[in-house]
C-alpha cells in the first residue's frame, strides 16, 4: 500500500488534477478545502474512478485547524508520504485596496497554514522519505511585465511571494531528513479554474500533476515553470 498524498487548497483545476494522477498510481488521496459540497462531489467523482479518496473540510487559513484536519485525515487513510500544497485565498484588486483582513488572511493560507501542514507531517515524510509539492505563480518574479499584471491581485502576489520563499527555505531545512521540496511555478491562468470564466486560460491542470508527478519520481529539480504567458527571465 503506498502512502496518502494529502491534497490542501482542493479544487476542480490543478488540485484535482493531482488526485487523479497520484490516486490512479495507487496512493490514498485526502482531498482538504473549505467548501463542503465540492468536497463531497469530488470525493464520490474520485471513489468511481477507483480511488481511494476521502474528503475532509477545514480553513487552512487556520492553524490549528489545519493541525486537526491532518490528523483526521492521517487516522482515515493512513501515513502521509506528499503533501501538495495548492491553498491560496481568491483576492482581486490592488494593495490600496485590500483591506488588512483580506491581506492577513492571503498570507495565513499561503504561509502560515502551509508551514503548519509542513510541521504536521514532516515525521511521516521523513520516515518514508517523503515529498512536499507545492503550487505556486508566475507572480513570484520581479520584472515589469508581471507586476503589471500583478498590481490588480496584490494580496495574492505578495502571499504567493512570501510562500516561495518558505517553500525554497523548506527545501534546504528538509533535504537533511531525506524530504524532497518540488515547487511549480504556474505562468497563466488555468483552465477549469474560477480565473478561466474571466481570463483567458492557457494552462491545462493536467501539465501541471504530470509535472508534479515526473518531479516526484526524479527529485532532481526544486523549481519548474509550466506555461509561457507572461516572461519571466527575471529571477524571482
Amino acid at each position: 500500500m503506498k502512502n496518502t498524498i494529502i491534497v490542501c487548497g482542493y479544487g476542480p483545476a490543478i488540485a484535482d488534477a493531482v488526485a487523479r494522477r497520484f490516486g490512479a498510481a495507487g496512493h490514498p488521496v485526502a482531498l482538504i478545502a473549505r467548501n463542503a459540497q465540492r468536497l463531497a462531489e469530488a470525493e464520490s467523482a474520485l471513489r468511481d474512478s477507483g480511488i481511494r479518496a476521502k474528503a475532509f473540510v477545514a480553513d487552512l487559513g487556520n492553524a490549528e485547524a489545519v493541525r486537526q484536519v491532518i490528523e483526521d485525515a492521517r487516522k482515515a487513510l493512513g501515513p502521509v508520504g506528499i503533501l501538495h500544497w495548492n491553498a491560496f485565498s481568491d483576492i482581486e484588486g490592488d494593495l490600496l485596496s485590500t483591506s488588512a483582513d483580506l491581506l492577513s488572511y492571503s498570507l495565513s493560507v499561503r504561509v502560515v497554514g502551509y508551514v503548519t501542514a509542513v510541521q504536521a507531517v514532516h515525521a511521516d515524510l521523513e520516515a518514508v522519505s517523503g515529498s512536499v509539492l507545492a503550487t505556486s505563480g508566475v507572480m513570484v518574479f520581479d520584472n515589469p511585465e508581471i507586476d503589471h499584471l500583478a498590481k490588480d491581485f496584490g494580496a495574492m502576489s505578495v502571499s504567493v511571494a512570501a510562500q516561495h520563499k518558505a517553500t525554497a527555505l523548506l527545501t534546504q531545512t528538509l533535504a537533511a531528513r531525506g524530504i524532497y521540496v518540488g515547487e511549480v511555478i504556474v505562468n497563466g491562468f488555468v483552465k477549469k479554474s474560477a480565473g478561466a470564466a474571466q481570463y483567458e486560460a492557457s494552462v491545462d491542470p493536467e501539465d501541471v500533476a504530470e509535472q508534479f508527478w515526473q518531479m516526484n519520481l526524479a527529485r532532481d529539480t526544486r523549481s519548474v515553470i509550466v506555461g509561457d504567458s507572461l516572461s519571466s527571465e527575471a529571477a524571482p
